[in-house]
C-alpha cells in the first residue's frame, strides 16, 4: 500500500487502518508524517530499544503528558524497556538553597514525579534507566553495529553512529518514544549508505593528541549537520577502540553534535565503519578543513565568558557532561589527588560535581576504597544532567566553570581544559 508515497507493507497499512486501535494508528501516521518532511519512502523494523532525550517534567509540556496518557490508556508501550536522560536534580550531591530548590520543583520540573510514573507505564527500563550514556556497559543499552535505532539525544546519537557503528537519526523528543512503541523509524539520512558518507575531510595536524572537547568544537563549528571523515587522528589514538579511545570519541563527539549539529563522524584506521570501508566514504566533492595547533588555540580564544563578573571565583565545577565512564571517575580521582598533593592541599577548595549513570556511580562505590578517596578531596559523585541544572536562572547566575564543551555552548558555564579545571578546582581561583 502506498500513503502519500510512502510504501507501507501489509502490517503497517493494517495498523494505518485502525487495525490495532486509534492510538496506535495515530503513533504510526506521526512517525510516516514525520519521515516524509525528509523524503523517506519506507519504514524500517527498529530492532533495539529505543533512548529517550525528554527526561524532565516541565508543567508547560501539557501536550507531551496528555499524549502520554492516551498511550497508557490504549495499553501501550514500547516493545523493549528504554533508557532516557538524566534526572534535572539531586539535592543530595548537589547542594542547592532553598529558593533553587523552590524553583526547580515547584516551577522548573514540578511535574517530574507525574511524568517519571508515565515514563514507567510505557516502558521505561527501570528507576535507574536516566543517563545520556545508556551504552556504557554498566547500563547496558548497547546497539551493535548496523542495527536500526531511533534515539533523539545528541551526544548519545552522534556516539552510537560513529563509535558503535549502529545506524540512528537524530530524532526528535518524542518521536523516537513513538518509534519504539510501533516498532519502526522512517528510512532517511542515517539509515541509508549514502546519508553516511563524508563531506569534509577533516585533517588533524597537531603537535600532540588534541583535546578532545576543542578538537570536537572546531570539527562541529566548521562542518555544521555534515559528516566528517578524520585523518590523523589515529596518530594519536590507535587503531583499536580501548575503553579510553571510548571515553575520548564520546566527549569529543558531543563536542560535534552542541557545537554543531554533527550526527556522525567517521575516524580513519579507528571507528567501524573507517575501517571496513576507508577513503570509500568520502565523496567525490568532499571540503578539506586543517586542524592543527594554532586552528585549536583560535576556537578555544573565540570562548565568550558569559559570567556578569567575568573575575569572579568559581562557585561550583561540573565534570562530566556527557556522563563519565567508570575509567574517567578514576581517572579523574588520580587527577584530583596528584593536583592536592601539588598544591599541599587535602579537599577541592571548588564544589566540584561528577556526574555519571547510576549504574556506573553504583559499580563505582563497589570498588574498594575509591569512594572513600574521592570522598575524601570533598568532591561528589552525582547522576544528574548538568545542563537541566543550569537551566534555572538562579543557577545560571552563579560561576560555574566545566570541562564540557556541550554544557559550555548550552549555558553560561565556563570552558577549562581538563588539566585547568584540576588545579581551579583545587586552588579555588581562576589563574591557570
Amino acid at each position: 500500500m502506498k500513503y502519500n508515497e510512502m510504501i507501507l507493507t501489509a502490517e503497517e497499512s493494517a495498523i494505518l487502518e485502525g487495525g490495532q486501535g486509534e492510538t496506535m494508528r495515530k503513533a504510526l501516521e506521526s512517525i510516516i508524517k514525520y519521515g516524509q518532511t525528509f523524503g523517506a519512502k519506507k519504514l524500517v523494523p527498529i530492532d533495539h530499544p529505543v533512548h529517550l532525550v525528554t527526561s524532565f517534567g516541565i508543567p508547560m509540556l501539557k501536550p507531551v503528558f496528555s499524549m502520554m496518557d492516551q498511550l497508557i490508556e490504549s495499553g501501550l508501550k514500547t516493545e523493549h524497556p528504554f533508557t532516557v536522560d538524566p534526572r534535572p536534580m539531586d539535592f543530595g550531591n548537589v547542594k542547592c538553597s532553598l529558593i533553587e530548590k523552590l524553583v526547580f520543583r515547584k516551577i522548573m520540573y514540578g511535574a517530574q514525579e507525574t511524568y517519571e510514573g508515565q515514563l514507567k507505564k510505557v516502558g521505561l527500563a527501570g528507576d535507574d534507566a536516566f543517563t545520556c550514556t545508556c551504552y556504557m556497559d554498566e547500563v547496558g543499552n548497547i546497539p551493535q553495529k548496523g542495527q536500526n535505532l531511533a534515539w533523539a539525544e545528541s551526544s548519545a546519537v552522534v556516539y552510537a553512529n560513529s563509535v558503535l557503528g549502529a545506524r540512528t537519526n537524530r530524532n526528535s523528543g518524542i518521536l523516537e518514544l513513538l518509534c519504539g512503541i510501533a516498532g519502526r523509524a522512517p528510512v532517511f539520512g542515517f539509515l541509508t549508505d549514502e546519508g553516511r558518507r563524508a563531506s569534509w575531510v577533516i585533517e588533524v595536524r597537531t603537535s600532540g593528541r588534541p583535546e578532545a572537547q576543542v578538537l570536537g568544537s572546531a570539527i562541529g563549528m566548521k562542518v555544521m549537520e555534515d559528516v566528517p571523515y578524520i585523518k590523523g587522528l589515529d596518530a594519536f589514538l590507535g587503531t583499536e577502540m580501548s575503553q579510553e579511545n571510548r571515553d575520548y570519541l564520546k566527549d569529543m563527539g558531543a563536542a560535534t553534535a552542541s557545537n554543531g549539529a554533527v550526527g556522525l563522524y567517521h575516524v580513519e584506521n579507528l571507528t567501524p565503519e573507517a575501517k571496513d570501508l576507508g577513503v570509500k566514504l568520502i565523496k567525490k566533492d568532499a571540503a578539506t578543513y586543517v586542524i592543527d595547533d594554532a586552528e585549536l588555540r583560535r576556537i578555544r580564544d573565540g570562548y565568550p565568558v558569559m559570567w556578569k563578573n567575568k573575575s569572579a571565583a568559581p562557585a561550583r565545577c561540573f565534570i562530566g557532561c556527557p556522563h563519565l565512564s567508570k575509567r574517567q571517575i578514576h581517572e579523574w580521582l588520580g587527577r584530583i589527588e596528584a593536583e592536592l598533593e601539588r598544591q599541599g592541599r587535602t579537599r577541592v577548595a571548588v564544589d566540584t560535581v561528577m556526574t555519571a549513570a547510576p549504574q556506573v556511580v553504583e559499580a563505582f562505590k563497589r570498588e574498594n576504597g575509591a569512594c572513600e578517596r574521592l570522598r575524601a578531596t570533598g568532591v561528589h559523585l552525582a547522576s544528574i544532567c548538568p545542563l537541566m541544572y543550569m537551566n534555572n536562572p538562579l543557577c545560571a547566575k552563579k560561576a560555574i566553570i566545566t570541562n564540557s564543551n556541550k554544557l559550555r555552548t548550552y549555558s553560561t558555564a565556563r570552558y577549562f581544559t581538563d588539566a585547568e579545571i584540576a588545579k581551579i578546582a583545587v586552588k579555588g581561583s581562576i589563574d591557570v
